[in-house]
């Protein structure tokens, strides 16, 4: 049975089952950022979920349980914030929303900013740049910093009207560069934050209208697995001694993981944006086989708690976090692991190179 992510924890509030687990006051947490005014106070509740992140993972608790928590609690952060800057007749007639990890439910430590708005066709909002300028700043202070590639609401690209959006969508479609698959790949991790989903909803339905399962797009979009295959030799190291090489988690396991499951979502017309329960339906569907989607499922865990341990173990030391980790700094067991969740990931490689023919680009 694959242990999903993005399952709903037992009780009514989603962190309930942590609650009584590691004894960690949870709701009031909730209750504060539910009911923060400024920006200072939801910045106190941001430091908040961080302790608590740290808390869980001293205590031992699973990392997608982890993760699970830490999204619950920044979108109730990016909601709140969004209601203290947007007036709500923006708010109703608009649908904010994140993407990437954060969309995925898969990001635990704070990371740049990945987010878009939505407007509904012929509403107009006096002073929009201002106000999503004000709340891209706000993000800031509470710790999320601007994405380098401007993946947010301050883009005009990524703050359109419904039908103008679905125009962007069809051009990253037909054209097939480089950046458009990118921001495609960036759009399908995508999760209704605040205002109303149901437009996020109706981008994501064109989108479909507007794929073919059969068509050489769809080889090129996932063929991104490849894109940081940068350790050339990894692999036979794998076989013998790792050595002492810093090791990118990311680029060399959890990306091409994440990426691969989000092309067979995307080929099959799969909603959910967490891999787990992209996997699940997958598995339900016919399209991966149950023992394959276990695997990559755990070898993925594995490196997000990985990379979660080694980012803590920085931030405590005042260094700013990254996806690197030494071999040679972990016990033995964790090196074992790590060779087996790498032997996974280049196996689903090799599953997704012959689904897609990729050998054909």
């Amino acid at each position: 049975m694959l242990r999903a992510a993005d399952e709903a924890a037992p009780g009514p509030f989603p962190g309930a089952y942590l609650e009584a687990l590691y004894g960690i006051d949870l709701r009031d947490l909730a209750r504060r950022i539910d009911e923060a005014t400024t920006v200072d106070a939801l910045a106190v509740c941001g430091a908040g979920v961080d302790d608590i992140v740290t808390a869980l993972h001293d205590a031992g608790a699973r990392v997608e349980r982890i993760a699970q928590l830490a999204g619950d609690f920044n979108m109730r952060l990016f909601a709140r914030l969004w209601s203290i800057h947007a007036p709500p007749e923006l708010v109703a007639n608009s649908c904010l929303f994140v993407m990437g990890s954060e969309g995925r439910g898969e990001q635990i430590l704070k990371t740049d900013q990945d987010n878009a708005l939505l407007l509904r066709d012929n509403f107009a909002c006096v002073g929009l740049t201002g106000i999503v300028e004000r709340f891209s700043l706000a993000l800031g202070e509470l710790g999320y910093p601007p994405c380098p590639g401007r993946i947010m609401v301050v883009n005009p690209l990524w703050c359109q009207p419904l039908g103008a959006f679905e125009t962007t969508l069809r051009s990253w479609v037909r054209d097939g560069a480089a950046v458009g698959l990118m921001n495609l790949a960036i759009f399908l991790d995508s999760r209704a934050v605040a205002g109303d989903p149901a437009l996020l909803t109706r981008a994501r339905d064109h989108l479909d209208d507007i794929l073919d399962p059969d068509d050489a797009f769809l080889a090129h979009f996932a063929n991104a697995i490849e894109l940081f295959d940068t350790h050339a030799h990894w692999w036979s190291r794998l076989l013998g001694h790792l050595g002492d090489e810093a090791l990118d988690l990311k680029k060399l396991g959890i990306f091409p993981i994440v990426h691969g499951v989000r092309a067979l979502a995307l080929q099959q017309h799969l909603r959910p944006t967490g891999t787990a329960g992209r996997l699940r339906q997958l598995v339900e569907k016919g399209q991966i086989d149950a023992p394959l989607a276990r695997d990559v499922l755990d070898a993925l865990h594995f490196l997000m708690a990985l990379r979660l341990g080694h980012q803590l173990v920085r931030g405590h030391a005042g260094l700013a976090p990254d996806n690197l980790v030494h071999p040679s700094e972990l016990g033995t067991l964790e090196r074992d692991t790590l060779r087996s969740a790498l032997g996974i990931v280049r196996h689903f490689r090799a599953v997704l190179e012959h689904r897609f023919q990729l050998n054909l680009l």
